[in-house]
């Protein structure tokens, strides 16, 4: 017998050899089979699905579930235009808000929508003897005022208080970290959000760093929230290179550095997992840190690399060598260049072609650089709504030449590489329906086409966000399909992306979602 069978959808399975049902049976929370195959089968439960659209539970390959919980719940700027405004609302948090020497916490910090940095001097006007910490919303930086200043290292850099990547991990290393109930919370929370959007399975994209790290034994907050029941989709754990140790091994393990006792990716279950090293190599465009191999159009800097290059490239190659999939972020062409020669040379030295390495982000790729990810085997992470929402800045500061180059899409798949969905949530919206409808038409929300000949059809940015979400994470086994024995993980919507124009998918409603063929949202 059945535990559930749902019918009367348009099941669109992105499996080839049966890509449309109309029936699905589940038990166990697997799927056992489509259409006649389970149609005549008794079972539990019958869902009448009203004609609604089916498709696998999306996968959001690079998503940051702690910051998106605990962002939902700290005071924001998000919206304000004005400085004066800006440090009004400081102003009044840090009378309202604990004692003198306390901190204060804001996010949604810009400095585009205001013209420019805010600085320290300015906030000391009005920070009340608070240290006042404002994270930058591409994560990749953050302005402080002068009391938090008085603590940082000799030699920290900063620009009249705006501290850019490894200077901001140096203020975030003065604060105590998140608890792990805290940590658990916001993760909860987060994940609701996903599933509201249809995501039933993510990727979270680096525990344990000084950049986008919370606690040095976050792991347990997210083993936590699965403990409570606050964790009702599938996560698996990107690493921070960070935390890997030179360790002394046997000569023929190879293994320069590693995680404590060894743990790497692939270790946990199908709902929480271990899965790649995340290095960084560069920042974001958003705060005009990615690596480019030419300036930025109208500023005199081409961006910075996140460390010295032999010591990012050596990185890269002990993370290979110590058996890890490398996520390895790298937004601009410089940093890509530095990416790929790291592994090239890795690959050289210990050839592991089913390791899956990926390059997250992708933002500026080159013509040139195209074959060399296909030689690699490398899977480009990509977050498209960057450009649906950011894309005339982008656009902007790349200049006409380099503007097509974007986060591209076309220029993957022509290439056979792996083009593979995500959100980088909540630096920018996480909808995948929002995000396929912009890889199909390449359109910001001010009307700008970005990147034209970039575009793809719908049933291939809808494969972005299943069967090659699957793959870069290595679920193919379990996810991306609605094949007969995968997991029950489905997203129901109102309408079939597939049948709509093409300027309505990002609208079409989330009904309902499916994790391991339980109801879990909608």
């Amino acid at each position: 017998m059945l535990c559930t069978r749902l019918t009367n959808a348009r099941f669109l399975t992105m499996d080839p050899d049966h890509p449309v049902a109309h029936d699905l049976g589940i038990w166990r929370g697997r799927i056992v089979g489509l259409d006649e195959a389970v149609t005549s089968l008794p079972a539990r439960e019958v869902v009448d699905l009203q004609g609604a659209t089916v498709l696998p539970g999306f996968i959001d390959s690079h998503v940051h579930l702690a910051w998106t919980g605990l962002k939902e719940t700290t005071l924001s700027i998000a919206g304000r235009t004005r400085i004066d405004e800006v440090l009004a609302i400081v102003g009044e948090a840090a009378a309202r808000t604990g004692s003198p020497g306390d901190w204060l916490s804001l996010v949604g910090y810009d400095q585009r929508a205001l013209g420019r940095h805010l600085t320290a001097a300015e906030l000391d006007t009005v920070s009340h003897g608070r240290k006042v910490f404002m994270l930058h919303d591409s994560g990749h930086g953050c302005v402080v005022n002068s009391a938090v200043l008085a603590l940082l290292p000799d030699g920290v850099p900063h620009e009249n208080g705006f501290l850019a990547e490894g200077a901001m991990g140096a203020a975030r290393a003065l604060r105590l970290p998140y608890s792990q109930r805290e940590l658990a919370g916001a993760i909860g929370r987060a994940a609701r959000t996903c599933l509201a959007e249809g995501v039933t399975a993510c990727a979270e994209a680096g525990i344990g760093g000084t950049l986008f790290g919370h606690s040095p034994v976050e792991l347990g907050a997210y083993q936590l929230a699965r403990e409570e029941g606050s964790l009702p989709l599938r996560v698996q754990l990107m690493v921070s290179a960070e935390r890997l140790r030179p360790v002394s091994v046997h000569a023929t393990d190879g293994i320069p550095r590693a995680l404590d006792l060894g743990l790497r990716t692939g270790f946990g279950d199908d709902r929480l997992s271990v899965g790649a090293l995340k290095i960084y190599t560069d920042g974001g465009m958003m705060a005009r840190t990615a690596a480019l191999s030419g300036p930025y159009e109208g500023l005199d800097h081409a961006g910075q690399l996140q460390d010295d290059p032999d010591v990012l490239a050596d990185m890269i190659v002990d993370g290979h060598l110590a058996g890890w999939q490398l996520a390895v972020h790298a937004i601009g062409d410089r940093a890509a260049d530095l990416a790929l020669d790291a592994l090239e040379r890795a690959q050289r030295l210990r050839p592991r072609p089913g390791a899956r390495h990926r390059i997250e982000h992708a933002g500026l790729i080159r013509p040139d650089q195209l074959p060399r990810f296909a030689r690699l085997g490398v899977s480009a992470v990509v977050q498209p709504n960057f450009l649906r929402y950011y894309g005339d800045d982008y656009a902007a500061v790349m200049g006409a030449k380099r503007a097509p180059w974007l986060y591209r899409g076309r220029g993957f798949l022509d290439h056979g590489i792996p083009l593979v969905g995500s959100s980088d949530r909540p630096v920018t919206d996480g909808s995948p329906l929002r995000a396929v409808q912009f890889m199909v038409e390449r359109t910001s929300l001010s009307g700008q086409v970005i990147g034209p000949d970039e575009g793809i059809t719908v049933d291939e940015a809808l494969r972005a966000y299943t069967v090659a979400g699957a793959f870069a994470c290595h679920w193919e086994d379990s996810l991306g399909s609605l094949t007969a024995g995968k997991s029950a993980d489905l997203v129901v919507l109102g309408d079939d992306p597939r049948r709509v124009d093409v300027s309505r998918i990002g609208d079409i409603e989330v009904v309902a979602t499916y994790v391991g063929g339980r109801k879990t949202g909608g």
